[in-house]
C-alpha cells in the first residue's frame, strides 16, 4: 500500500490543497497514486521518482490539455503538476467511474472520430512523451511510414535482443509503402486500451493516461483491438462518423507491432510470440 510522501502533502498544502484523507488506488505498475479528499472536493494524485522518469507528468499534463482543448472528448482537468525533492506528481480532477452502456460506447466512437478530425501538417508532436514507462519520441516528420519506422519501431528494436525478430521487422518495414495507405496526420490519444477509459456518472467517456501524438488514426483503432474490451457499438459509431479506408482489416495487425514490442520491452512474456506471428503473416 502506497503512503503519501510528506514532502508532497506539504507542497500541496502550500498550494492550497489540504489533504484530509488519502486512499491508495491499485492497478498502476509505474506510478503510485490514490484519491485525496480535501475541503474543496476529491482529486486524483499520482507520483513517482523524478530522476527515473524525467518530466513524465509534465508531458502527460500537456497531452491531456491538448486533447481537452479540442472539446472532442472528455479528459480529467489538470489541477497541478510539480517536482518537489525527489518526487514529481500530477494532481487531476477526480472522476467516479461507471460501467458504460451501449449508448456510452457509441458516444465514445463518435467522440474519438471527432478527435481524429483534428489534423496536423506533420506526424509527431512538438515534444516527446512516454508510452508506459518508456520514452516516446515525437520528432515531427512529413511521412507517416518514416515516422512509424524511425520514431516508433526503431527505438523498440534497439532495446530488443532477439535478432530474429529484429530482422523480421526490418524485412516487414521494406514492405510498408505497399501495405499502408496515406492519410493526414490525426490527433491520437496514443495509448487507447480499455484501462485508459472511464465513463462518468452522466455516461460521458473520459480518456486518461495519454501518449499523445499526431499519427495515422488506423494505429489508434488497431490499438483498441489488441487487448480487446471495446464494445462493437464503439466501432460502428466510429465508422459511421469517420469511415476508415478500405482494407483496414487486412492492415490492423501491422499496427500491433509497436505496442507489442513496447509491452515485451517492459514486461517480457508472450508478446514477442505475437509479434513473430504478425511478421510471418506479412512477410
Amino acid at each position: 500500500m502506497s503512503l503519501l510522501p510528506p514532502a508532497i502533502a506539504s507542497h500541496l498544502q502550500q498550494r492550497g490543497i489540504i489533504v484530509q484523507r488519502f486512499q491508495p488506488v491499485t492497478g498502476g505498475c509505474i506510478n503510485q497514486g490514490g484519491k485525496i479528499t480535501t475541503p474543496d472536493g476529491n482529486f486524483f494524485l499520482k507520483w513517482n521518482h523524478a530522476a527515473k522518469f524525467p518530466q513524465m507528468f509534465l508531458a502527460e499534463a500537456r497531452g491531456l490539455q491538448i486533447i481537452g482543448q479540442t472539446a472532442s472528448i472528455r479528459v480529467p482537468a489538470v489541477v497541478q503538476v510539480a517536482h518537489i525533492e525527489e518526487w514529481q506528481y500530477l494532481l487531476l480532477e477526480w472522476i467516479d467511474g461507471f460501467a458504460p452502456s451501449v449508448h456510452d460506447w457509441r458516444s465514445l466512437g463518435e467522440q474519438l472520430a471527432a478527435l481524429h478530425h483534428h489534423s496536423a501538417t506533420q506526424f509527431g508532436l512538438d515534444h516527446d512523451n512516454y508510452i508506459g514507462s518508456l520514452a516516446q519520441k515525437n520528432t515531427p516528420t512529413d511521412n507517416w511510414i518514416e515516422f512509424l519506422v524511425q520514431q516508433r519501431l526503431a527505438p523498440q528494436l534497439a532495446l530488443l535482443k532477439n535478432t530474429a525478430i529484429r530482422q523480421g521487422v526490418q524485412k516487414l518495414i521494406m514492405r510498408l509503402p505497399d501495405l499502408l495507405p496515406t492519410e493526414p496526420a490525426a490527433l491520437l490519444h496514443g495509448d487507447l486500451w480499455r484501462g485508459n477509459l472511464i465513463t462518468d456518472g452522466q455516461g460521458q467517456p473520459c480518456l486518461i493516461d495519454p501518449a499523445v501524438y499526431h499519427g495515422h488514426r488506423e494505429a489508434e483503432l488497431a490499438f483498441t483491438r489488441l487487448f480487446g474490451g471495446f464494445h462493437p457499438g464503439f466501432y460502428d459509431a466510429y465508422q459511421q462518423s469517420f469511415p476508415l479506408l478500405p482494407g483496414f482489416e487486412e492492415r490492423v495487425e501491422i499496427y500491433h507491432l509497436y505496442p507489442l514490442l513496447v509491452h515485451y520491452n517492459l514486461f517480457g512474456g508472450s508478446y514477442l510470440l505475437q509479434a513473430e506471428r504478425i511478421i510471418k503473416r506479412y512477410r
